[in-house]
């Protein structure tokens, strides 16, 4: 059972106006194979050759392997000498990379062992996270919408859902976008009645035959006016930001717009969508090869729409920390 202690986890929009502080991404999405730690380890390239200082964190804690994608053996340290207090700090376990600037915290592999960690063990990574003395932390997170994975999604200042033209990989897509919005209103919500309407909605089947956000803000207005007014503000500020990645055709070019008014019409929430990835054979040879495709050099359509995303992704770090554009040029 989760504890109640909200003032423990510090969201983004607790912590605006709050000076000089890092800039938190995280890349999840609803299901695996998706190509999630690919771009975590691609955009964490860019960004450094950006001119900011970066340190990826492998937060898929059922299956880390982003050190992997990297080119790397898996490092001496990792997460869980942080959890099983054998590294004083996180930033103990920071590893270089061999690209400048780009710093890996690889994920646990003994002491959690699985993705259900223990309530105080994901609070207290959650907590120190924001700690970290750099420019950008970009976190890999792990499959589906379980407790752990929506949290780490919802600590970032920007979420990023990736997803393939795949119907299986639309369906989670959608389930993880609404969960994650469901999850989030249940952590700024203290009064007990309105927090159950809320886990009811995270039911797919339930009392108050609720579907999609709409219908929650529909029951909770009915209950208390003010409260709907607040939730649909709510609504407006979460904006997840969208990629589609492993696209082979025209049809496969046009899903990104179409989930992104899909979401509009009938969740009432809005998708920043930063574009498309490109099938190409070049991904799973450079994977195969243990190497980052960014750390080869040379051109490609996909190297070019994954700077694509990545200048996109600089221009909202930027928005939120000015001091970052400094020197910072995609």
């Amino acid at each position: 059972m989760e504890s109640e202690n909200q003032s423990a986890f510090d969201f983004p929009w607790m912590r605006r106006g709050s000076g000089r502080r890092t800039v938190v991404l995280a890349v999840g999405g609803g299901k695996g194979g998706i190509g999630k730690t690919l771009l975590t380890a691609n955009l964490g390239i860019a960004l450094a050759r950006s001119a900011l200082k970066v340190v990826l964190v492998d937060a898929d804690l059922g299956g880390s392997n982003l050190h992997t994608c990297l080119g790397m053996e898996l490092p001496e340290v990792n997460l869980s000498d942080f959890v099983g207090r054998r590294a004083e700090r996180i930033e103990d376990t920071i590893t270089e990379t061999g690209v400048e600037g780009l710093g890996l915290i690889s994920g646990a592999q003994d002491f959690l062992g699985s993705a259900n960690i223990k309530y105080t063990q994901k609070m207290r990574i959650l907590r120190t996270i924001l700690t970290i003395d750099t420019d950008v932390v970009l976190m890999d997170l792990g499959s589906g919408t379980s407790f752990n994975v929506l949290d780490f999604f919802l600590l970032a200042d920007y979420g990023l859902v990736m997803m393939v033209p795949e119907p299986t990989s639309l369906e989670n897509s959608y389930r993880f976008i609404k969960s994650a919005f469901y999850r989030s209103l249940r952590h700024r919500e203290k009064s007990e009645p309105f927090r159950k309407v809320i886990e009811e909605a995270m039911e797919q089947r339930n009392e108050h035959h609720i579907r999609t956000p709409y219908d929650l803000i529909r029951v909770v207005s009915r209950m208390d006016p003010e409260r709907g007014d607040m939730y649909r503000a709510w609504m407006l500020a979460f904006r997840p930001l969208l990629v589609i990645n492993q696209v082979r055709s025209k049809d496969d070019e046009e899903l990104g717009p179409a989930v992104r008014a899909a979401c509009r019409k009938y969740f009432g929430i809005d998708l920043d969508y930063l574009g498309h990835i490109a099938y190409d054979d070049s991904v799973w040879r450079a994977v195969r090869r243990r190497t980052a495709l960014l750390a080869e050099g040379g051109e490609s359509a996909t190297i070019s729409s994954v700077w694509g995303i990545a200048n996109q992704v600089l221009e909202r770090i930027r928005e939120l920390e000015p001091r970052l554009a400094q020197g910072a040029a995609g």
